[in-house]
């Protein structure tokens, strides 16, 4: 079981990883206030991905200890808290391009 979740969570943490840091050159570089605001919030929800990804490692990948549960639960709390976030900010520029164009 250990060995399966290895084979899913590593290559899971390298494309969130990379999804992170190609949305952040792209909200960087982008021109418009509105496809800035979508690429921040892919950017939000691939790092909500990676940090939960990242906590779950802890939490079943390593032994048990007391230090290793409550950084788990505070990635996987930070780790929520961006998903969530980029997923209403996605909403929100999805909304204002399409009442720009209509």
């Amino acid at each position: 079981m250990d060995q399966l979740l290895q084979y899913v969570l590593y290559p899971a943490i390298l494309i969130t990883l990379a999804l992170s840091v190609f949305f952040s050159f792209r909200s960087r570089r982008a021109a418009g206030m509105r496809a800035k605001g979508m690429h921040t919030a892919r950017l939000n929800i691939s790092m909500g991905f990676l940090l939960i990804f990242i906590a779950l490692v802890q939490l079943f990948l390593s032994e048990d200890s007391t230090l290793r549960i409550v950084i788990g639960g505070i990635f996987i709390a930070i780790g929520v808290f961006n998903l969530f976030a980029g997923l209403r900010n996605l909403s929100v520029y999805r909304s204002m391009k399409q009442t720009s164009e209509g």
